[in-house]
C-alpha cells in the first residue's frame, strides 16, 4: 500500500530502479532511431529507378497465351506507371506485341504481372523489357 505524506506517494518522491531502466532504454531507442532516419535522409542514393524482368511461366489460357514475370526495382526511388512491353519476334521482326502499366513499382521490391498473347510464345523468340515510367 502506498503512504501518503501531504497528498503525495511515497514513489513520486523515490522513482524505482525500473523506472530508471525504462526512460534510458526509450531515450536509446528515440536517439537511435533519429539517428537512423538522420543517416538515411543524409547518405540515400538518388539513382533513378533500375528494372529487371524474369519470365515465371508460359501457359495456354482460354483465347492465348498466358506469360507471367516478375519486375524488380533495385533502386531506392519509387516508379510510378510503369510499362512493360511483351514481344514476339519472327526472324527478328515483331510478330506480336502487348504491354502492361503497373500503378508503381516500389523502391526495392518487386512486382508480378501477365502479358497475354494470340500466338505461341513458346514457338518463337521472346521479349519482355519495361519500356516507360514516371516518377510519383
Amino acid at each position: 500500500m502506498t503512504k501518503l505524506t501531504d497528498n503525495r506517494s511515497s514513489e513520486a518522491d523515490n522513482p524505482g530502479w525500473i523506472e530508471w531502466a525504462t526512460g534510458l532504454v526509450s531515450a536509446g531507442l528515440v536517439i537511435a532511431m533519429i539517428t537512423w532516419v538522420t543517416w538515411e535522409a543524409l547518405t540515400a542514393e538518388t539513382k533513378p529507378p533500375e528494372f529487371s524482368i524474369s519470365v515465371t511461366n508460359r501457359e495456354m489460357v482460354e483465347g492465348g497465351y498466358r506469360v507471367t514475370f516478375d519486375i524488380a526495382n533495385r533502386s531506392a526511388q519509387t516508379a510510378s506507371a510503369v510499362v512493360v512491353r511483351g514481344e514476339i519476334l519472327d526472324g527478328g521482326n515483331v510478330a506480336e506485341d502487348a504491354e502492361v502499366t503497373f500503378d508503381y513499382v516500389p523502391a526495392q521490391s518487386q512486382a508480378r504481372g501477365a502479358i497475354f498473347f494470340s500466338r505461341d510464345p513458346g514457338q518463337a523468340e521472346m521479349r519482355v523489357r519495361p519500356v516507360g515510367y514516371t516518377t510519383p
